[in-house]
């Protein structure tokens, strides 16, 4: 690691982070009647995959604002839901990740992710995931965070309907 997001405010470096991500899909349920338990069943050439990754995130406290950025090397399926590498590609790609998040007073902010994905599987019309987020800090016990996250469509032939919504968040502690 590199930098620290809160302590260097007065230098350009960010807080870097290089990370290793290891992912295992033990199945997929809800289309057994077609056939498929496994992302092999679908054309993912594994059930298990690895994630390299390199973030950078730079916090602004002056501007009350938070940016991070970074790519990663990625064979997985949405995530890894639907397994790793495919019939249409089985290689490592450079996949960008994103957010952003701005405190418009102490106890109020908004901000904004967004993530790019590989397209392995010819079954799988993947798309980039996004979302949209407003954070409420009542007290130093409690929050609450309201988005919307579009993720597109997951095995649209299967499961035609978008895979997009609103998502709350409570965090109370004491």
């Amino acid at each position: 690691m590199l930098g620290d997001a809160v302590y260097d405010q007065n230098t350009w470096v960010p807080q870097v982070a290089v990370g290793v991500q290891f992912k295992h899909n033990k199945g997929i349920s809800g289309v057994e009647d077609l056939g498929v338990f496994n992302p092999t069943d679908l054309g993912a050439k594994k059930n298990t995959g690895t994630d390299f990754y390199v973030t950078a995130t730079k916090i602004y406290l002056a501007q009350s604002l938070l940016v991070s950025g970074g790519v990663r090397f990625t064979k997985a399926n949405q995530f890894g839901l639907l397994g790793f590498g495919g019939d249409l590609k089985d290689k490592y790609r450079a996949e960008f990740e994103g957010s952003i998040a701005y405190l418009i007073d102490p106890r109020f902010g908004v901000g904004a992710e967004y993530r790019t994905k590989p397209h392995n599987l010819g079954v799988d019309d993947e798309r980039d995931w996004w979302d949209v987020f407003m954070v409420w800090i009542p007290n130093k016990n409690a929050s609450l965070v309201v988005g919307y996250l579009d993720a597109g469509t997951i095995l649209k032939p299967f499961n035609p309907a978008q895979q997009r919504g609103v998502y709350v968040s409570l965090q109370v502690g004491f």
